[in-house]
Formats: structure tokens, C-alpha cells, sequence
């Protein structure tokens, strides 16, 4: 039995990126790193990009955003 750990394992990392940078709380994420996304108020901009989950377009079904 092995036990692996991701690089970033025990990492927080709060990210406050806009579209253009949010890929890489992505990238940390998939590296094991604990990410927190920070949104306004009104949630992030790519919420609002489609194409969206089922064609039905809505804050939680962008799949830009997933």
C-alpha cells in the first residue's frame, strides 16, 4: 500500500482572479492545493458565459465557470 500526496497537499490559496487569471486557482487545485474562490457580490463574470449545462442558461450552469 502507498500513500501519495499532491504537491500542493496542506496548501491553502485564496483566489480573487477575474476571468483571465482564474485558470490557475484551477491549475493549484488540481495540484492538491485547498482553493477558496472569492467572488463579488453579484457572483463572477463567467457564470455568465456559456455554453450552459442542458442549454439552459443560469449562475450555476455555465460549464466556462465548472
Amino acid at each position: 500500500m502507498s500513500t501519495s500526496q499532491a504537491a500542493l497537499d496542506g496548501i491553502r490559496v485564496i483566489e480573487i482572479a477575474d476571468e483571465r487569471a482564474e485558470y490557475a486557482g484551477l491549475l493549484l487545485a488540481g495540484l492538491g492545493a485547498d482553493v477558496i474562490k472569492v467572488e463579488p457580490p453579484q457572483g463572477n463574470p463567467t457564470r455568465r458565459i456559456g455554453p450552459f449545462y442542458a442549454d439552459e442558461p443560469g449562475p450555476e450552469r455555465s460549464l466556462h465557470f465548472w
